[in-house]
């Protein structure tokens, strides 16, 4: 393959040589590719498209919905729902998953998607992008809701596209993770960067601190260790960050490596975590896995998690390899109640009150 020559098209072609219904799955993945350029055209518009603001509806988890989330929604149905290749379609913006219309012969595939994630950046111009992840379907009925509850390691294809000053196309087919820029002017997605790999240690993390009082004690430690640099016990400085944008955060993780934390925290107790397993953490964690890296919840492989709901959230940590298993680490130990206590730097052995004398 020659670097900046090779087309998504035959890159698929070479890729995907000795796989059943390799010409089924490529056309799908070149359908997708094609949504997300109608998706990156609606973005660059911004305001002068007039695509930008919330819209008076909420999606099945009670959020606001974006003007951007829905056309960007109709853009992958449309580019995907009508060639044979899909027996049903769930997003992340509706509420059932999508039945394919009569009239269109349905496929081997279910395509699940989140069709803008981090659409609430829109109107402050921080990019965005699409993720969307492959499953087969090889029963001659319609899907029903429990066909497309399959673990991620079922994957047959993943994927995001991220809308920034270029927009890239990240995928796998389980033999690697490559990245293909848009070339604007030949309406194509070039290879740009063959066989990503995350180096297996960081000094840089993303989480949102906001929400550090409702922490799990390992990630406190954890986070704690690093904002402590040279002086603490990892013996160098770490860089934080948080773009609220789960593709732009994966998007950095895959070109300079880190590790992205949205963990389990106490702030709704109804909820493990924040980031859905099927629309994003699935087909991102096997991005990373294939990159080198590793993704878990803290506890377990998230590769390996049963999903028991369409819009089941989970917490999700990845990213370079010796840092998560490290945080993985601090998890059996605080389960197993063998971690080191967690003390506050702000109240350790000084205090505004004076000690009591114990009667």
């Amino acid at each position: 393959m020659h670097l900046g020559r090779t087309t998504l098209s035959k890159f698929l072609i070479q890729q995907l040589v000795g796989v059943g219904d390799q010409g089924k799955l490529a056309a799908l993945l070149v359908d997708v590719a094609a949504a997300v350029k109608a998706i990156s055209a609606m973005t660059a518009k911004g305001a002068l498209g007039g695509f930008l603001g919330a819209i008076d509806q909420t999606n099945l988890q009670g959020e606001q919905q974006q003007k951007l989330d829905v056309r960007a929604n109709d853009a992958m149905v449309a580019a995907t729902e009508w060639g044979g290749l899909v027996a049903g379609l769930a997003s992340k913006e509706r509420d059932e998953p999508y039945l394919i219309p009569e009239g269109f012969a349905r496929g081997p595939y279910l395509l699940v998607f989140d069709p803008l994630d981090g659409a609430s950046n829109t109107d402050v111009n921080v990019p965005v992008g699409t993720i969307f992840s492959v499953l087969r379907h090889d029963r001659d009925e319609a899907p029903a809701s429990a066909d497309y509850l399959q673990p991620g390691a079922s994957q047959v294809a993943a994927g995001y596209a991220i809308y920034g000053p270029a927009t890239i196309l990240v995928l796998t087919v389980g033999k690697g993770t490559h990245g293909f820029t848009l070339d604007r002017e030949i309406g194509n997605f070039i290879l740009t960067h063959p066989n990503l790999v995350i180096p297996e240690d960081s000094s840089e993390f993303a989480i949102n601190t906001s929400n550090v009082r409702f922490w799990e004690r390992p990630v406190h430690r954890y986070v704690t260790e690093c904002q402590a640099g040279q002086a603490g016990e990892r013996g160098r400085d770490f860089n934080m960050r948080w773009i609220a944008s789960m593709v732009a955060e994966v998007h950095h993780i895959l070109m300079r490596g880190g590790v992205f934390m949205c963990p389990r925290d106490a702030k709704d107790p109804s909820n493990p975590g924040r980031l859905r397993l099927m629309y994003q953490a699935n087909p991102i964690a096997w991005l990373i896995e294939q990159a080198g890296g590793c993704a878990s919840t803290g506890r377990h492989r998230l590769l390996e998690m049963q999903p028991s709901a369409l819009y089941q959230r989970v917490p999700v940590i990845l990213g370079s390899k010796n840092e998560v298993l490290r945080i993985e680490r601090y998890h059996r130990e605080a389960d197993s109640g063998t971690d080191k206590p967690y003390v506050s730097p702000l109240f350790n052995e000084r205090s505004l009150f004076r000690a009591q004398e114990l009667a």
